[in-house]
């Protein structure tokens, strides 16, 4: 038996608002996307770390403004006009740093979504992001941010309890802080927990403890 592949099961991804949990960390941004309607020229940047939840709040956009979502770096291969008669959640564009195409790309997409809604996904604000381009880069600053903060311990709890729970797996009460003090600190990494565990005492025919979880952390960090 491996636990690599434990690992390596695929995680299927679910952006629906009921597991979207709010805590202090996401609320400043999860209040934002709320009030879509109300951004100024109708465009905000959403920046946060990875695994912060970024992804999850552009789909929950998408859904609620009938928006297209695309990657950044796909901007320079995609028809802009027609993009840009709807709204668009443009994602990663602090990847786009030091490409003209996608750059252009996106100055045109700006000036073009003007009272259709667009929202835009970084990892950090714009002055970050390497841009060459600087018409792009003064549009872009002068857009509104909300911030994304690293999920919290109250937030990492409520996502672990729910995907035990979404597994039919009772855990002892113990094993939640135990995990949420020694795991990286992202709703992915939470999902991929949460699969290594079920997948290794399934194939050992253990209970899920924290003396197994103990193994499978020290596998995974080993590795």
């Amino acid at each position: 038996m491996s636990r690599q592949l434990a690992f390596d099961l695929p995680a299927q991804a679910a952006y629906r608002r009921a597991d979207f949990y709010p805590s202090p960390a996401n609320a400043e941004a999860l209040a934002a996307i709320a009030r879509w309607r109300d951004w100024p020229s109708g465009r905000l940047v959403l920046i946060g770390p990875a695994g912060a939840g970024k992804t999850h709040l552009m789909h929950l956009w998408a859904e609620a403004a009938g928006a297209q979502i695309i990657a950044a770096r796909d901007l320079a291969g995609a028809d802009l006009p027609a993009l840009a008669t709807a709204p668009v959640a443009v994602e990663d564009a602090d990847q786009i740093g030091g490409d003209p195409g996608a750059e252009k790309a996106l100055f045109h997409l700006h000036n073009m979504s003007a009272g259709q809604g667009l929202l835009i996904s970084a990892a950090t604000p714009p002055r970050d992001w390497g841009l060459g381009l600087p018409d792009l880069l003064s549009r872009m600053q002068a857009l509104g941010i909300a911030s994304l903060l690293p999920p919290d311990d109250a937030l990492l709890s409520a996502v672990l309890v729910k995907m035990f729970a979404d597994r039919q797996i009772v855990v002892p009460p113990n094993l939640i802080p135990y995990l949420v003090q020694r795991m990286d600190r992202s709703i992915a990494a939470a999902r991929a927990l949460v699969a290594a565990l079920d997948a290794t005492a399934l194939a050992l025919g253990r209970p899920i403890t924290r003396a197994l979880a103990a193994e499978v952390l020290d596998s995974d960090s080993s590795e």
